[in-house]
């Protein structure tokens, strides 16, 4: 940027240093919405990275004390009722099974299997270390839509939480701003209206 010599160099965030209209409170402002922005983007990526890689880490944890097991449905699923919206999403059913523990003891309960299984069919479930049914881990592109969204929307959040807390602050400085216009008015009203009237 070319600049004359002895002048200064025109910087567009900089020109309210200059102005004569400019108050203290009018500085502290602009560098409180300099400051919020900024922050908002550290905070918010910070937040949103560490929420997705706890999801990962709990994602592995979940992968870890899960296993798949062999099971054997003990009615058709046709006659089972439809499962709810699950992590799998593939439209399965709730149906009776009969599965073996590490144990060696063999438990009955219900899982979700396909929905076009027959009484006594081989289906897989899976259980936790104590041989619970549990609903199996996502993988692949399910895991990373849950870590990704988890991560998103903590970063959303938080620099919706920032943000507000500038925008409150920012409203409390013009508060501020105005009471003290109103003081230096009510000292420079009767001068006014001295030079008015005479």
């Amino acid at each position: 940027m070319a600049t004359t010599h002895g002048a200064r160099p025109t910087v567009p965030w900089w020109r309210w240093r200059d102005n004569p209209l400019c108050r203290r409170s009018d500085v502290a402002e602009a560098w409180l919405m300099i400051a919020t922005v900024v922050l908002a983007l550290v905070l918010s990526g910070f937040a949103g990275i560490t929420a997705a890689g706890a999801v990962d880490a709990s994602l592995d944890d979940r992968r870890e004390h899960t296993r798949p097991v062999p099971a054997v449905l003990v009615e058709n699923a046709r006659d089972a009722a439809p499962a709810p919206v699950s992590e799998s999403g593939d439209g399965g059913v709730w149906a009776g099974v009969r599965w073996t523990a590490p144990d060696g003891t063999r438990h009955t309960g219900r899982a979700e299997v396909p929905a076009d299984g027959e009484k006594g069919d081989k289906v897989t479930v899976h259980t936790d270390a104590n041989g619970r049914l549990v609903s199996a881990p996502p993988e692949g592109a399910e895991a990373g839509f849950q870590i990704a969204m988890a991560g998103i929307t903590v970063a959303f959040v938080t620099a919706g939480m920032v943000l507000l807390v500038g925008w409150i602050a920012r409203a409390r400085l013009r508060l501020r701003r105005l009471d003290l216009w109103e003081a230096e008015w009510r000292q420079v009203e009767p001068t006014w209206r001295k030079r008015m009237t005479g």
